[in-house]
């Protein structure tokens, strides 16, 4: 019997292979430094072990692709609350990787209770990278109006303008040591050794469980710190509202504002502040994902942003008819997006697939973090009856066996060939772009300084 076990990568990786040493497991290339996301157990050689992003592990184990697995309890009842059906056995808490969700408000904010907010007759808009838990809470506490905004992370820097509520981990002292106020102590959570149900109820797992003992594992890596802003920015109807990257696209962009004039301070900042300054009169910057961007900037909460074209396209596949258009191409941060397929696949091209797939029953697994682009690439390619595996990183993990297709970007190919995989297909390539809201009134003050910015821009990439 071939035992399969979902590991986790990022803040988890470390105590986690602390504790499968400490139970003589034998996975000596589990660490941070790892190329290799297939192990192989010397103790349980009738196992198979991949390494996952800590978010896709729930959904890996419930759907039944693996028996067991780690990751956060946050995660699981991430699913669970939305899914409570799902195939999915809570074995034992391992004793490490504490945590708790707050939910939280800014200091700065109107409502700073949570009896405050349950009285209030205005559209609560909540944050997080965890939405299904956000609308939980809202449910719970019957709040009368309220929106959730999914987020790929830096929830803390929404409110007060761009949101009430966020619903984020930390603790109390590190809430308020970035300006925020905890409105509800939410959930306490843990690492946690889950299995498929079916897998607990039919095979013989117990050997494997009982290795992990007390399953205490070594320290957490300490999370993604937020900034205490000494004071807010003064916005009003006329300021600009400008959304920059986080990540390594910061420097191409800090290069790109400074040759269009446009300086601004704390940006790459050393101590992760979210809010830099920009030296423009009525114009404000916030620090966000670009993959949030695109929805942001619809939602009316920026005027312009700096994105990829590829987060576009995905949002844009979503919601054709959503108010955010490309406004300047800026030339950096070229990728291709491309369909990716195990070497053992015998297909070469997008035609190789499709005669792939009309011969088998089973439906084509793909698997990316863009969805609607994966959704939209089997749908031009008529490839039949398939299924769309949203991921949150690490997808070349998934090939062969949890999914057929990969969509990923690329910029070298290295990485895929690294990891034995090959590309049969190029979708499109991607740059940096601004992207701007389409209702933008270029008469007014504010599209004025949207105009200003936009071509000041447009002459440095033009320069």
């Amino acid at each position: 019997m071939l035992v399969k076990i979902a590991l986790p990568k990022g803040r988890l990786l470390e105590p986690t292979s602390a504790m499968l040493q400490k139970a003589g497991w034998g996975l000596d290339e589990y660490d941070k430094k790892a190329r290799s996301y297939h192990l192989k157990s010397q103790k349980f050689p009738s196992t198979a072990v991949k390494v996952f992003n800590e978010k896709d592990i729930p959904i890996q184990v419930a759907v039944g692709n693996y028996d067991l697995g780690v990751c956060g309890l946050d995660w699981v009842e991430e699913l669970l609350v939305k899914y409570p059906n799902s195939a999915i056995v809570k074995i034992k808490n391992l004793g490490y990787g504490a945590g708790t969700l707050f939910v939280a408000a800014s200091q700065w904010g109107e409502l700073t209770a949570l009896a405050q907010i349950k009285a209030s007759d205005r559209n609560i808009r909540i944050a997080s990278e965890y939405p299904n838990l956000a609308e939980a809470f809202a449910l719970r506490n019957r709040l009368g109006r309220f929106s959730v905004f999914p987020v790929w992370g830096g929830a803390d820097v929404y409110p007060p303008e761009n949101a009430e509520l966020v619903l984020v981990s930390g603790t109390e002292a590190e809430l308020k040591g970035c300006g925020m106020v905890p409105v509800s102590r939410f959930l306490s959570f843990g690492a946690l050794l889950i299995a498929n149900r079916t897998s607990w109820e039919t095979e013989d797992l117990g050997q494997i469980v009982a290795s992990l003992g007390d399953g205490v594992g070594g320290e957490v890596a300490p999370a993604e710190k937020c900034v205490l802003y000494s004071r807010l920015p003064e916005i009003d109807d006329d300021t600009l509202r400008l959304a920059l990257p986080d990540g390594h696209q910061q420097p191409p962009t800090l290069e790109l504002l400074s040759k269009a004039g446009i300086k601004i301070n704390d940006y790459p900042s050393p101590t992760g502040n979210r809010r830099p300054q920009v030296q423009l009169d009525g114009v404000v910057a916030k620090v966000i994902r670009p993959q949030d961007m695109p929805l942001q900037v619809a939602n009316g909460n920026f005027d312009l942003a700096i994105t990829g074209k590829d987060w576009l396209k995905e949002h844009l596949y979503q919601f054709p008819s959503s108010p955010v258009k490309e406004i300047v191409d800026l030339k950096f941060g070229w990728v291709r997006l491309v369909a990716v397929v195990s070497p053992k696949l015998a297909v070469d091209d997008a035609s190789g697939l499709r005669r792939f797939c009309a011969g088998r029953a089973a439906p084509l697994r793909l698997a990316s973090e863009y969805v609607n682009i994966a959704d939209r690439y089997a749908r031009d390619n008529r490839l039949g009856h398939y299924r769309v595996v949203p991921t949150w990183g690490a997808t070349e993990a998934f090939l062969p066996d949890d999914a057929d297709v990969l969509i990923e970007n690329t910029q070298t190919g290295q990485t895929i060939t690294r990891h034995n995989l090959k590309i049969i297909d190029t979708l499109f390539e991607s740059t940096a772009c601004l992207v701007g809201n389409t209702g933008i009134d270029f008469s007014s003050r504010r599209g004025k300084r949207a105009r200003s910015v936009i071509d000041s821009l447009r002459r440095a990439v033009e320069g």
